[in-house]
């Protein structure tokens, strides 16, 4: 039982960092919570399948196109319908849920309401210290591992990284030393949409229109738990939550379905004792 509940925790957890870095590296940088942030979730499991299935291209391919596709479309709507209203936060909220529900309408248009199952990258399963693992979910954690790594180094290692942190800091101090802070926004935009739809191409067993919605409310409870805007925060508020959900699914297995109920619970319950989330402090320092 420890064994399932720790390795399940882990699997699901890598996800929901994956998300919730990419919702983070937006807000710090943009100043934008955007609620679109798991359509583009949504989208590149649906284009994983256009690609291979409809259009019949290799599988590996039809992954890389995905995520690149719903890169670039998500920087055209940054470009077009966030960046005009950025620092209005009510309309950027009103803006950003109405693009989500659009990209839902159009899936529901093109693929319909039934789930559509999106191609498997590798099948079949191993046992790891006698719990079965399939090697989908192993792929999706190692690749939810790596990106995040890759992410880190980006932000930490590179010239692109300090002016993403510059800008995450201090905007006009950005642009006093030198700082493209319109450049920046934008690809940063892409980077963080590009995380979400590496979760959806990798991850996703299945694309449904509605699929963005619970993810979202876990990404919102994820990123508050751990503090707005702290990249450190989203990646331990993704594990807190990762494994709170695993644990009510296997010690409660009849009422599996409270799973996310329990972590939205645990999040409200942290934001009463310390309002700042758990490295709300620490950010605000860091700027």
């Amino acid at each position: 039982m420890a064994t399932d509940i720790i390795i399940t925790g882990l699997l699901s957890s890598g996800v929901y960092a994956l998300l919730a870095v990419g919702f983070s590296l937006i807000f710090g940088v943009a100043r934008i919570v955007n609620l679109a942030h798991t359509a583009f979730y949504m989208l590149a499991a649906y284009m994983v399948y256009t690609f291979a299935s409809s259009l019949g291209l290799p599988l590996p391919l039809s992954v890389i196109l995905s995520i690149v596709s719903v890169a670039i479309i998500g920087v055209i709507s940054y470009k077009l319908v966030i960046d005009p209203v950025r620092g209005r936060e009510t309309t950027i909220l009103i803006v950003t849920i109405a693009l989500a529900i659009i990209i839902q309408e159009v899936m529901k248009i093109n693929f319909g309401t039934d789930a559509t199952p999106t191609v498997r990258l590798v099948s079949g399963y191993t046992k790891i210290m006698g719990t079965r693992v399939f090697y989908r979910s192993l792929l999706a954690f190692g690749v939810a591992l790596i990106i995040l790594l890759g992410t880190w180094a980006l932000l930490m290692k590179t010239k692109l990284g300090t002016a993403i942190r510059s800008t995450a800091q201090d905007r006009e101090v950005a642009n006093l030393m030198g700082i493209n802070v319109a450049r920046t926004g934008m690809i940063t935009m892409a980077i963080a949409v590009a995380l979400a739809a590496i979760a959806g191409a990798v991850v996703a067993p299945a694309a449904t229109p509605g699929m963005w919605t619970p993810q979202l409310v876990t990404v919102l409870a994820i990123v508050v738990l751990g503090g707005l805007g702290s990249i450190k925060g989203s990646f331990v508020g993704a594990f807190v939550l990762g494994f709170a959900e695993t644990l009510v699914k296997f010690l409660v297995p009849e009422q599996a379905f409270l799973g996310q109920a329990v972590a939205l619970a645990i999040m409200v319950v942290v934001i009463l004792i310390r309002p700042e989330g758990l490295f709300g402090v620490a950010f605000e320092e860091e700027r």
